[in-house]
């Protein structure tokens, strides 16, 4: 089965293939030559979900699913949230908002977070919705190589190890992502 993916966002694409494969192709916009930014307006990640595959499904007729995620700090009202890829401003500069948020966290001892990924599947018209939650805290500094985002600074809560730091597998495993894809995948099965 074919799945477009309204992203355009490659470490995205990546992690839901791996997740998705062998029983699913993830189509990107790119593959479709679509390359426009679908807008994220919404105050939620459920809206900001909802409003990109909808913007695809309308253009393409196709099963589509969007995600949206957010990084949740406790001590920081939940922020940067629905704001995360925005959050040092919109050019989207993942060192620039680690960098930011490090600077609201400087002293702070509660140093709790959480990663929510919400997605929305279209599929023949009708709207679903999935969710995936990891819990930990942020780091005092980007540590590892690996990942995206705010992930050299993200410890999942039992790990010593920030996402950055852990093979694609096993954060797949364990990541907001990876839980709410499979909960797709789950749905996806029934469908068949």
């Amino acid at each position: 089965m074919k799945l477009i993916f309204a992203t355009n966002n490659k470490h995205k694409i990546e992690e839901a293939q791996a997740l998705l494969s062998p029983h699913f192709q993830i189509i990107s916009l790119k593959q479709l030559n679509c390359t426009e930014e679908i807008p994220e307006t919404e105050p939620t990640l459920e809206g900001n979900a909802l409003l990109k595959a909808r913007y695809v499904y309308e253009r393409f007729g196709e099963s589509c699913f969007a995600d949206d995620t957010g990084l949740e700090v406790e001590i920081l009202n939940n922020a940067p949230g629905v704001y995360s890829a925005r959050y040092a401003g919109e050019d989207k500069d993942p060192q620039a908002n680690r960098v930011k948020l490090l600077k609201e966290l400087e002293g702070a001892i509660n140093r709790k977070a959480r990663f929510r990924t919400v997605i929305a599947f279209i599929h023949k018209g009708k709207e679903y919705l999935f969710e995936g939650e990891v819990k930990g805290s942020i780091t005092m500094h980007d540590r590892g190589n690996g990942g995206f985002g705010y992930d050299p600074l993200f410890q999942p809560e039992g790990m010593d190890k920030t996402f950055a730091e852990l093979d694609m597998s096993v954060k797949n495993d364990i990541s907001h992502r990876g839980k709410a894809i499979a909960r797709l995948v789950d749905f996806l099965h029934q469908l068949e």
